[in-house]
């Protein structure tokens, strides 16, 4: 199971730097909320059709310049989600990170958020159940 997850991480991650990048929106990023909502803006899950609904958290961080710095990590998917489950949203995350970056940050948040890591929850299921978590 290990070797299929490292799998598909490296199909994310080959999507993510193998797409050309565009940024979400022009306004200016200046607070670590700035920095959520401005992602969430680039969030668009697979359709029902691809893939059942699940909640996958990221752990990103940025250089000065608002780039993806160094390679994201999945650091949590629901536990119930099959292996294409997984597979759909972790492109999907990759290509919101895509879409969104460079992040706009202000001088100032430039300066505070360089390098920091930034725990990015994506939900698309209206609530979670309240089993056990699967770390990926």
């Amino acid at each position: 199971m290990a070797r299929c997850g490292g799998k598909l991480l490296l199909v994310a991650a080959v999507l993510l730097l193998g797409v050309p990048s565009a940024a979400a929106e022009d306004r200016q990023v200046n607070t670590i909320q700035d920095v959520f909502r401005h992602l969430r803006t680039c969030w668009r899950p697979p359709s029902p059709a691809k893939a059942r609904p699940l909640d996958i958290t990221v752990v990103v961080s940025f250089n000065r310049a608002g780039n993806i710095l160094g390679h994201p990590r999945i650091t949590y998917e629901s536990a119930d989600a099959t292996d294409n489950d997984r597979l759909q949203y972790r492109i999907a995350v990759m290509e919101a990170l895509q879409r969104c970056s460079p992040v706009p940050f202000t001088d100032a948040m430039a300066g505070a958020a360089a390098g920091r890591p930034f725990a990015i929850q994506f939900r698309s299921r209206k609530t979670s159940p309240p089993t056990q978590e699967r770390r990926a």
